[in-house]
């Protein structure tokens, strides 16, 4: 009996033990499976999928091979977040990559009084001693501070470009900070004035070139504006600017804003400078512009503190005094208003009384019309031609003594105005004065109006119509069509532009010479030019002469091959019509074989009448006269 309640006993721990291991290992499943599925749908969440899961009890293993660090500590968190982050066994590889990213190579030239500091990080491959003294030689006598660290990785693509670029005009700017980067320059500086920052910016631009990007923050002390001047102008050919000044951006903002709401459309400009008479300038401007579009048109023009308000012939006189009257009251006290409403012109016998001055892209300046006086005319002349140069004035005007003794103070304040344009014309009438044409100076509208602000009075009405051309402009360093010519002549010295025997095809040592040119024609743009082909007398003529116009379209064809614009260049071959040697030697015929460069240059024309309608509005041909080119010579023999 005892044994059996012995035996019995042991059965059942025995049965309650395996019923407990049975359940225990139930459970574990239950957990590890629960714990695999949730960590799998976690990591498919964030598209994790390179990353495997096993578990064994509670602990979780995540296998696999990440691509990146990143990714790894994003699988690690990603499990984390389903299950106690102590449970999660990381057994995840990294993949092997090319190696380490090179870093980002840069470098900051700061420069000012103190010296020249060097910071960042440059190639180990880089001659750091060569750049050294690079930069020494550049800022001689100026302290070097070489903070640089160096990195043992490939020199990126457009690096030594960049370098080079940045230490070549670090001489530019006493006070400056030059940013290099592999492909990039981004240079801030100050300039003197803004004429010297306009001729800096394209200078740079021009040394870049088209693989280096280049980012320029030039800035200049705004200049003193005297007259401090605004002229704004609405007619039948809309609303537009003659002069726009501006104290600051804010002024110039509202100033835009009234302009825009006024009628101007597109991109305009409202010079920034000092000297304005009243810190309202923005405000008193926007009413102006508003008071000449309630009018429905007119010109308004402020010059310091005096206004002159024109309206529109045939605007009513209701609507004029309405809105003189709220200008007047709305102005800052500082600003006197002059306003009028023109009346029709009485009609004479003889017309309205004009007088013409016209100056020419070659440089001739007429003078055409009507003057009040002998003393005038004489005035007039001999003022034009200490503006403009003795040999190029010619006077045509009749004397009319019953013009107004005003009449010759107005002749020379439109003279004085043409003398700032590369060529156009001046128009002076009983009611108004006309300037129209070309200049190479952007603000030359401002102060022309400036000017005429204030040597004709403010009761005065006038027009101006100028436009800038860019190739005009002696701040940007792009030479006249004239000296493109005589600077051809120099760079081909006493090289020649040759070709293979008898035929048209340039010889490969010419190859020098045409990139040479191509570089300044480049420069140049786009200039009327003769290519002309010549040949010594042996052959035949005919053969000669076809000989030299296929040589002198293989040059022009190879300037094409340079990127050069071609379109306004004319072939011409003239065999051996035109020899500068004599061809019974053979240094004579040596030199007759040869290739010329020569400006286009009009026929003469005789003089007709010219008038403001007639004068042209596009840039100047530079079509001028002369004989003189430059010249290369061709190959040995026709």
């Amino acid at each position: 009996m005892r044994l059996s309640s012995v035996f019995i006993l042991v059965c059942t721990f025995a049965a309650a033990a395996l019923l407990s291991l049975g359940t225990a290992w139930f459970s574990v499943g239950v957990i590890e499976d629960n714990s695999e599925r949730s960590v799998r749908t976690e990591l498919d969440r964030d598209a994790l999928t390179w990353a495997d899961v096993d578990t064994v009890g509670l602990q979780v293993f995540l296998i696999g091979t990440a691509p990146t660090e990143a990714a790894r500590f994003q699988a690690l968190s990603a499990a984390g977040r389903v299950v106690d982050s102590a449970r999660v066994i990381d057994q995840i590889d990294i993949e092997d990559g090319d190696g380490i990213a090179a870093p980002r190579f840069s470098i900051e030239m700061l420069r000012n009084d103190s010296g020249v500091s060097l910071i960042g990080l440059l190639p180990a491959d880089t001659d750091r001693d060569q750049l050294i003294a690079d930069i020494e030689r550049a800022v001689r006598g100026a302290p070097l501070s070489d903070l640089l660290e160096v990195a043992d990785y490939p020199v990126p693509e457009g690096w030594d470009d960049a370098l080079n670029y940045a230490v070549t005009v670090l001489s530019v700017f006493e006070r400056s900070k030059i940013s290099v980067e592999a492909g990039r320059v981004s240079i801030k500086g100050t300039a003197e004035n803004e004429d010297a920052r306009r001729k800096i910016e394209a200078d740079l631009a021009r040394r870049a070139g088209d693989d280096l990007h280049l980012a320029l923050e030039i800035t200049a002390p705004r200049p003193v504006i005297s007259p401090f001047t605004l002229r704004f102008i609405k007619d039948a050919d809309g609303a537009r600017f003659d002069a726009c000044s501006a104290p600051t951006e804010a002024d110039r903002a509202t100033i835009l804003k009234a302009a825009a709401e006024a009628g101007i459309e597109g991109k305009v400009d409202c010079r920034l400078g000092l000297g304005t008479p009243t810190s309202r300038w923005g405000e008193a401007m926007a009413m102006g512009i508003g008071a000449v579009d309630a009018l429905g048109g007119g010109t308004i023009t402020f010059a310091d503190a005096d206004v002159t308000l024109f309206a529109l012939e045939g605007t009513e006189q209701s609507l004029f005094d309405r809105v003189v009257g709220e200008l007047e009251t709305g102005l800052p006290g500082v600003f006197v208003v002059k306003a009028t409403l023109p009346k029709p012109p009485a009609e004479d016998g003889q017309g309205v009384p004009e007088f013409t001055a016209t100056r020419s892209p070659e440089g001739a300046v007429q003078l055409r019309g009507r003057i009040n006086s002998e003393i005038s005319r004489q005035t007039a002349d001999s003022f034009a031609r200490a503006a403009f140069g003795s040999s190029t004035v010619r006077t045509t005007a009749r004397v009319d003594e019953t013009l107004p003794a005003s009449w010759a103070s107005r002749v020379l304040a439109g003279l004085e105005a043409l003398s700032r344009l590369s060529n156009g014309a001046v128009v002076v009438t009983p009611d108004s004065l006309s300037v129209i044409g070309n200049t190479g100076n952007q603000n030359a509208s401002a102060e022309i109006s400036g000017f005429l602000a204030e040597k004709i009075g403010d009761t005065e009405e006038y027009e101006i119509d100028v436009t800038y051309v860019e190739k005009l402009d002696p701040s940007l360093g792009i030479p006249t069509p004239e000296q493109c010519e005589a600077q051809i002549v120099e760079i081909i010295g006493d090289r020649k532009i040759s070709f293979e025997p008898g035929s048209a095809t340039l010889d490969t040592v010419t190859r020098d010479i045409m990139d040479d040119i191509a570089e300044l024609l480049n420069l140049c743009g786009d200039i009327p030019l003769i290519i002309a082909g010549h040949t010594d007398s042996q052959g035949r003529e005919v053969m000669n002469q076809q000989l030299s116009q296929e040589r002198a379209q293989s040059v022009v064809n190879a300037l094409r091959q340079r990127r050069v614009l071609t379109s306004s260049y004319e072939v011409r071959g003239y065999g051996e019509e035109q020899p500068i040697a004599s061809n019974d030697t053979e240094e004579g015929r040596e030199a007759n074989r040869r290739i010329e460069f020569k400006l286009k240059r009009p026929e003469p024309v005789e003089e007709t009448e010219t008038t403001l309608e007639s004068i042209e509005q596009s840039a100047p041909t530079d079509e001028t006269a002369g004989d003189d080119g430059a010249e290369g010579t061709s190959d040995e023999q026709n």
